[in-house]
C-alpha cells in the first residue's frame, strides 16, 4: 500500500492531469470516469462491477421520473413517480446495508440469543457510505425537481465515482456541482491552489494524523485500565488523530478537485473552536450534517411540530449518524451520546451556555467532544467502560509511562491543539499577502512538506486514513 500511495502520487496523477490538460472538452469527463473506476478498481476490483451498477440503475431511474413531470400528486404518473423514488431509495440502501451491516446483524442476533449463525465473507466495499449518499441526493433532488436529470451517463458517471473524493468525502451534492459538470474553465491559479491545498492535506495526514495514530494505538494496547494522565493523553491523540485524518482527506480532495476546475463544498471550520456541541457539528464534517438535514431532519419536520417531534427527530438522526460510521455498537452509542447533549442544549442549555464566559464555553465544549471520541475509537467494547473510568482517576496508579509519553509526545500534541486553531491558518496568508517572493517561498514551503511527506510515507509502515472504513 506504500507503493500505491506512491504511484498515485508520482505517476496515477501527474498522468491524469497531463492528460486531462491536452485533450478537447468534451473528452474531460470520460476521462475522469475512465480514471476514476481504475483508481477504485486499484484497490477493490471486485467492488467496481458494484459501483458500475450504480451508476447504470441511477442513472436510469432519473430518467423515469423525468418522464413522470410533475402535477397533482394524484396523478397517476406522480404515483409512479413516488415508486420510482421508493426503489431507488431501496436499492441504495439495501446494499449499503448488506455489505456494511449484515454480519453485525449476524453477530448481535448470535450473542443476544446464543445462535450460531455464520457471518458473511464480505469486504466493505471502499467509500460505500459515501458515494451511496451522493446518489441518493441526486436521486432525491431530480425527484423533487430542484434539479433536472442527467441526459448523459458519462457526466452522471463522473459525478459517481469521482477519484479525488470518492472513498472518504466530501459528500458532494448533485446540487453542489451540476454546473460545473458541463463546464468549468482552466484556471491557472485555482489550480495552483489546488496543488498547495492537496499538499498541506497530505502533511496533516502524514506528519500529525499519523503520528498522533501512534501514541493512541499504544495507550489502547494497555486495554483501558490506565492511569489518567495517560488516559487523557491517549484521548488527546485520538481527538487530534481523527481530526487531522478526516480534514487532511478532504483537504486533498478539494485541491484536487480545484486542479481539475471543481470547487467542492468545504467540510470542516475549525470544529475545535467551538463553543457548545451543536457549533461543533456545525463546524464538523460539515456535508454529512448538511445532506441528513436537507434529507431526513427537515423532511421528518425538524423543528416545526413542537417539542416532543423535535426530540424525536433529532433522535432519528443521530441514531443513523452513529449507525452510519460503522456497524458497532460503539458508533451508535457515540451517536445516542450526541443526540443528548445536542437536544439537552436546544431545549435547557443553549441560553445558560451563552451567558456563560468565552473561555468557559470552550472547555465545556472540548470536554464532551474528547470524551465522544474515546467512545467513537473503542471498537472493543470491553474497553471502553474502563478507559472512561481512567480519565477520572479511578483507573491504574501513576506510572513512569505516562511522563514518558507525556515527554515523547507533548510537542506534538501542542503543535496540533495550535494548527487546528483559525489564526494558524490565517497566518500565512496575513504573511504573504502582496508579496511575490514570499508567496514564492510559500509555495517552496508547500514544495518541502510534499517530500518531508513523501518521506515519512517511505519510512512508516502503511496507516489508511481512518474514514476509509466508513
Amino acid at each position: 500500500m506504500v507503493f500505491s500511495s506512491i504511484v498515485f502520487i508520482f505517476m496515477f496523477l501527474p498522468a491524469v492531469m497531463i492528460l486531462y490538460r491536452f485533450i478537447p472538452e468534451k473528452m474531460k469527463n470520460g476521462l475522469l470516469l475512465i480514471a476514476s473506476l481504475i483508481f477504485y478498481a486499484w484497490g477493490e476490483p471486485v467492488y467496481v462491477f458494484l459501483m458500475i451498477f450504480s451508476i447504470v440503475f441511477n442513472y436510469f431511474m432519473g430518467l423515469e421520473m423525468e418522464k413522470c413531470g410533475v402535477g397533482n400528486g394524484g396523478s397517476r404518473k406522480l404515483r409512479r413517480k413516488d415508486w420510482i423514488l421508493i426503489a431507488c431509495v431501496a436499492v441504495n440502501i439495501g446494499m449499503l446495508c448488506f455489505f456494511k451491516y449484515t454480519n453485525f446483524a449476524i453477530n448481535t442476533v448470535n450473542s443476544i440469543f446464543g445462535a450460531g449463525f455464520s457471518g458473511l465473507s464480505l469486504a466493505l466495499p471502499i467509500g460505500i457510505s459515501f458515494y451511496t449518499f451522493q446518489v441518493l441526493s441526486y436521486v432525491i433532488d431530480v425527484y423533487r425537481g430542484t434539479v433536472k436529470v442527467q441526459k448523459n451517463i458519462v457526466d452522471f458517471g463522473m459525478y459517481i465515482t469521482f477519484f479525488p473524493q470518492l472513498i472518504a468525502g466530501p459528500i458532494v451534492r448533485y446540487t453542489d456541482i451540476e454546473s460545473q459538470l458541463s463546464h468549468r474553465p482552466m484556471d491557472c491559479d485555482m489550480a495552483d491552489d489546488g496543488i498547495v491545498r492537496f499538499t498541506a492535506g497530505l502533511a496533516k495526514k502524514v506528519l500529525i494524523a499519523n503520528q498522533c495514530g501512534l501514541l493512541w494505538d499504544e495507550i489502547y494496547s494497555y486495554g483501558g485500565n490506565v492511569p489518567a494522565l495517560m488516559a487523557w493523553l491517549g484521548a488527546l491523540a485520538f481527538t487530534l488523530q481523527i481530526y487531522y485524518d478526516f480534514s487532511g482527506y478532504s483537504d486533498m480532495a478539494i485541491g484536487l478537485g480545484k486542479i481539475f476546475g471543481f470547487k467542492f463544498p468545504e467540510n470542516f471550520r475549525y470544529p475545535y473552536e467551538s463553543k457548545s456541541i451543536t457549533e461543533f457539528w456545525r463546524r464538523w464534517h460539515m456535508t454529512l450534517g448538511t445532506w441528513f438535514r436537507e434529507y431526513l431532519y427537515i423532511p421528518l419536520g425538524g423543528n416545526r411540530k413542537g417539542a416532543k417531534r423535535q426530540v424525536l427527530n433529532l433522535l432519528i438522526v443521530w441514531f443513523l449518524t452513529g449507525l452510519w460510521h460503522g456497524a458497532g455498537w460503539n458508533f451508535i452509542i457515540w451517536g445516542l451520546y450526541y443526540f443528548v447533549l445536542i437536544a439537552t442544549e436546544k431545549l435547557f442549555l443553549g441560553d445558560l451556555l451563552s451567558k456563560l464566559p468565552a473561555p468557559i464555553q470552550h472547555l465545556y465544549a472540548l470536554f464532551f467532544i474528547v470524551v465522544g471520541w474515546v467512545i467513537f475509537a473503542c471498537d472493543d467494547m470491553s474497553i471502553l467502560v474502563p478507559y472512561l473510568k481512567s480519565m477520572f482517576g479511578m483507573g491504574a496508579e501513576a506510572s513512569t509511562m505516562s511522563m514518558y509519553y507525556l515527554r515523547s509526545y507533548g510537542l506534538l500534541i501542542a503543535a496540533g491543539a495550535l494548527g487546528s486553531l483559525h489564526f494558524m491558518h490565517d497566518l500565512p496568508a496575513r504573511i504573504f499577502k502582496n508579496n511575490k517572493i514570499l508567496q514564492a517561498l510559500g509555495f517552496a514551503f508547500a514544495l518541502a512538506m510534499l517530500a518531508l511527506s513523501v518521506a515519512f510515507i517511505i519510512g512508516d509502515s502503511y496507516n489508511p486514513f481512518l474514514y476509509f472504513r466508513f
